[in-house]
């Protein structure tokens, strides 16, 4: 049976903190104070090895949950596919909302920030026609046999709007237009909050028609596209 998502605790346990900083880490003994952060070398091991746990947990939670959404996963097939023991499991998300937030906030860098907007500034020298390229990397990725649609949607609709894991992927969808304003903004285009928005409309709309199965969707909001710039123009 699917699995809903709850906020109730797993286990007492609380999330472990810290992390290493970037670069060379010198020498020390064991129990003794490192020079930075005041941290013995046997608690800079300890959240080394806790940091690569928790990436390791929210790796496996970001295959499951974006190919499949949040309700269809249980809990059980999360701890077998990070691999990791239960008790370490439930040390690092103490609820199955507590990882679904991590896996939005790595879906919001890997895909929106990466994915999306940093490819189609790659693919364009200009704002105005990095804007355009946002279809064609959608063109590529609705082409693609691991297309699995929009996470943040898929959530928003499977939630609803008043879940915490809803009101979090209405935030992540507001980060996408904050994203095209920015670029409309560069672009010297006018109305650029009512322009990302609509804009917003054509991103959305086009993959749920890819998810519909018309794969020539981000060619026809291409289109549209162009057609939104020249209303914006100054």
């Amino acid at each position: 049976m699917a699995e809903v998502p709850s906020s109730e605790p797993w286990s007492t346990g609380k999330n472990p903190s810290g992390g290493l900083q970037a670069g060379p880490q010198p020498a020390a003994t064991p129990g003794v104070p490192l020079a930075t952060g005041g941290r013995t070398y046997g608690e800079e091991i300890a959240a080394s090895g806790a940091a690569r746990m928790h990436e390791r947990i929210v790796n496996a939670a970001y295959d499951l949950f974006a190919r499949r959404g949040v309700r269809d996963v249980g809990i059980n097939e999360l701890i077998s596919s990070s691999g990791v023991a239960k008790a370490t499991f439930y040390r690092h998300f103490a609820s199955k909302d507590e990882l679904v937030l991590a896996f939005l906030e790595k879906r919001d860098q890997v895909w929106t920030v990466n994915a999306i907007v940093g490819e189609a500034r790659r693919r364009a020298d200009t704002p105005e026609r990095q804007l355009l390229a946002i279809f064609d990397v959608f063109s590529d990725w609705f082409h693609r046999t691991d297309f699995e649609a929009c996470s943040f949607i898929n959530v928003l609709l499977e939630m609803g709007a008043s879940h915490p894991l809803g009101r979090a992927s209405i935030d992540y969808l507001a980060k996408i237009r904050g994203h095209v304003k920015q670029l409309a903004d560069e672009a010297g285009l006018q109305r650029t909050d009512d322009f990302s928005r609509s804009w917003h409309i054509l991103m959305k709309g086009s993959i749920i028609s890819a998810a519909e199965g018309d794969l020539d969707a981000a060619r026809r909001a291409r289109r549209l596209a162009g057609w939104l710039i020249e209303d914006h123009r100054a």
